[in-house]
């Protein structure tokens, strides 16, 4: 007589193969709709953005050119403004960070690489566009702002190395000096609305050199000498 299995075990069904167990509720799945959804409308408002602008964008265009439901879109992102400073998050974490070696080299690569990004007009009307969106709503600014400052955060390293190398004295403050070699380019870009060519390129990055090697971003600067006029 042979034995009957366990109660316990359940004879698999014929014909109905096992499933995988299904991920938590509200966890991310890397490569599922998602994300999926999320790169067609990001990818969507940058071409709109190449073609038009931020003043004609809107999310019936996003939502036309990427193929997802406005509903969709407005659910996730509310705001024409949420969509972009999304699309800035993006682009932000995608730029490089040199490592050459070389504190010098490392700040001229970074200057042809924020030139690059800007050189396309996308690119271009996606700071724009977070601009005028950070003008308009205290809360676009204030994620604007921390976008921005996360990515500067992350090329500092630049800076630490340079120090670590005995390049540029220890107290030097790593945010000012990347924030030095970037305020020229938006300089251009938005209040004298021209474009970025070699010279700037070339003339950012020494000049940030040549100050953090004299101490010019030391975080105990002396006080100012005034010379007696008001």
């Amino acid at each position: 007589m042979t034995e009957r299995p366990e109660q316990s075990q359940r004879p698999r069904q014929r014909g109905r193969p096992e499933r995988p167990e299904r991920p938590p509720h509200g966890s991310a799945r890397p490569g599922g709709r998602t994300a999926r959804t999320r790169a067609a409308v990001l990818a969507a408002a940058l071409d709109e953005l190449g073609a038009a602008g931020f003043g004609a964008l809107t999310l019936d265009k996003i939502a036309a050119r990427s193929g997802v439901h406005v509903s969709t879109i407005r659910r996730r992102w509310h705001t024409v403004e949420g969509v972009v400073v999304d699309l800035l998050a993006q682009h932000s974490a995608a730029i490089p960070t040199p490592d050459t070696g070389d504190f010098r080299s490392d700040l001229h690569e970074l200057a042809r690489i924020i030139a690059a990004f800007h050189a396309a007009p996308r690119n271009r009307n996606l700071v724009e566009g977070i601009v005028v969106a950070a003008a308009h709503a205290p809360h676009v600014g204030d994620i604007v702002r921390d976008a921005f400052t996360a990515r500067i955060e992350h090329v500092t390293r630049i800076v630490h190395r340079a120090v670590a190398r005995g390049e540029v004295p220890p107290d030097t403050d790593a945010m000012e000096v990347i924030e030095a070699l970037g305020a020229p380019f938006y300089y251009r870009l938005l209040i004298l609305r021209g474009n970025i060519d070699a010279r700037l390129i070339h003339t950012s990055a020494e000049t940030t050199y040549h100050a953090a090697r004299a101490g010019a971003f030391g975080k105990q600067q002396p006080p100012l000498q005034h010379d007696g006029a008001p």
